[in-house]
């Protein structure tokens, strides 16, 4: 029998790729991401029922997008401590009682603590079901896997809106909540027959000082992104980011010479993992800006109707899908520096075209313009997504994912608070007089420019940079071994 690594692998005998776990766990993601941001369009109604100021209600949203960020860390050790089918259960199942708790709250504070609740569970679904598809899919078969995992990342920004306001339009607020508990109940058995068992590591130690400053640290980023997106007149965003950046530095020097750190660091001397932590991070920050900054110049500064604008932004999931079918032959066909680089580039040229829209441009150019945007947006997450643990060793995948998920976590806020930085800047400069759209043409031109540092980066990428994942899966003729002769048969000549 193969020898068991800290990774929980057994050699090449757990490498057996499943599309339907792929799925399953893409769809819990999709719930968990659309969670986060759904809530938005809900707000005035909440308001209302719970007779509290609307700007009170944002407390929700920040305790979900909190606790989930807080408790990626500690995901990898549960998961290798209990058994990542187990800690995988219990997070659809804490995050589905939790929406069940969401939809029946009867004030604001119930509210909020259903939603940290929610997180909790979100923040285990997340890492643990991406490392459960990982540790089954040999790297062959990379990019068919993270093309089930990056859908949902992708779609659940653009499709929030739409969602959230017909379900607020048609139904109540209360069925943004409800419609997770069937999904999570599917869910939940799929995962009973699908997910892998494994008995854990009992005596894994968890690092409790490296945990301590992890968590406060990314918990204090949060807090100071949310800030300063949404008060960015106090000191508190800063002095927060302040903190949270100190924090993670002491980890970092701690982890380093920890006997059992909670992450291992050596992660990083692996240039394609550390391509996703730099260039990449860059690259989701700026792509995260797009479903925020769209739909505002759309209505403030076009003066289009919400249904107008969410129709349009629309056209983002139409190219992420569009493109679908095209990224993995593209990237064997390529490889994934040219596919980054290309992407980036296109990304930058894209934002670039969107400040240049007005009222008046042919509705036709404009959708297409944002089919385009959502196609290279796709191609940059998949190749991202699969490059990251194209040279990462089994017994690092732990780490790397859960590293991956806390970056992805922390680049999406940062998209949205220097979006909202960069439209005050730009209203405040008066830089664009009579156009109600300036503050936002600003906005993406900066994007466009700040894209570039992504593109960078990726030229600076090793020529064949993951081609044991870019490279086609071999053949059957390739992946089947003949069979050995059995002991004292001889064959026949």
């Amino acid at each position: 029998m193969a020898a068991k690594d800290r990774s929980g692998v057994h050699g090449d005998a757990a490498q057996v790729w499943s599309p339907r776990l792929a799925l399953l766990v893409a769809a819990t993601f999709f719930m968990e991401f659309l969670d986060g941001t759904i809530l938005t369009t809900a707000i005035p109604n909440i308001s209302a029922d719970f007779s509290v100021p609307a700007a009170d209600v944002n407390i929700t949203m920040t305790a979900y997008l909190l606790t989930v960020a807080v408790g990626i860390p500690i995901s990898g050790w549960l998961a290798e401590r209990f058994g990542a089918r187990r800690i995988f259960c219990l997070a659809v199942a804490i995050f589905t009682v939790a929406s069940l708790a969401c939809a029946l709250s009867q004030d604001l504070t119930t509210l909020t603590l259903s939603r940290i609740a929610q997180g909790a569970g979100g923040a285990m679904m997340v890492p643990v079901g991406t490392l459960v598809v990982l540790r089954g899919t040999p790297k062959s078969e990379l990019l068919r896997a993270t093309a089930f995992l990056v859908w949902p990342g992708l779609l659940a920004p653009v499709l929030a809106p739409l969602v959230g306001g017909a379900l607020t339009t048609y139904l109540s607020w209360h069925w943004i909540f409800l419609i997770n508990l069937p999904l999570g109940l599917a869910a939940f058995i799929a995962a009973l027959r699908l997910v892998p068992s494994s008995a854990g590591d009992k005596g894994r130690r968890l690092d409790w000082p490296g945990l301590f400053l992890t968590t406060l640290g990314v918990g204090a980023l949060v807090v100071g992104l949310e800030l300063a997106s949404s008060h960015p007149d106090g000191p508190w965003a800063g002095i927060s980011a302040a903190a949270g950046a100190a924090s993670l530095l002491a980890a970092v020097f701690w982890m380093r010479r920890a006997r059992n750190p909670l992450f291992n660091l050596a992660v990083f001397r692996t240039r394609t993992f550390r391509a996703m932590a730099t260039g990449g991070f860059v690259y989701r920050l700026t792509i995260s800006s797009v479903p925020f900054l769209l739909p505002l110049m759309f209505q403030a500064g076009f003066g289009w109707t919400p249904i107008h604008a969410g129709a349009m932004v629309a056209a983002v999931f139409i190219g992420n899908i569009g493109i679908k079918p095209a990224t993995t032959p593209l990237i064997r066909r390529f490889g994934f520096k040219a596919m980054l680089v290309f992407a980036s580039l296109a990304s930058a040229a894209t934002f670039a075209l969107c400040a240049l829209l007005t009222p008046e441009t042919p509705q036709v150019l404009t959708f297409a313009l944002l089919v385009c945007s959502g196609a290279f947006r796709s191609i940059g997450f998949s190749s991202y997504a699969s490059v990251q643990y194209a040279d990462i060793v089994p017994a690092q995948l732990t780490s790397a994912n859960t590293v991956s998920a806390t970056l992805v976590q922390l680049a999406t806020g940062a998209g949205i608070a220097v979006a909202a930085l960069l439209i005050r800047i730009f209203d405040g400069l008066g830089s664009f007089p009579q156009d109600g759209a300036g503050p936002y043409r600003g906005a993406f031109l900066a994007m466009a420019v700040l894209m570039l540092a992504s593109t960078v980066d990726s030229a600076l990428l090793p020529r064949h940079a993951g081609a044991a994942v870019s490279r086609p899966a071999p053949g059957p003729a390739e992946a089947q071994p003949r069979p050995r002769p059995a002991e004292g048969h001889v064959p026949r000549q």
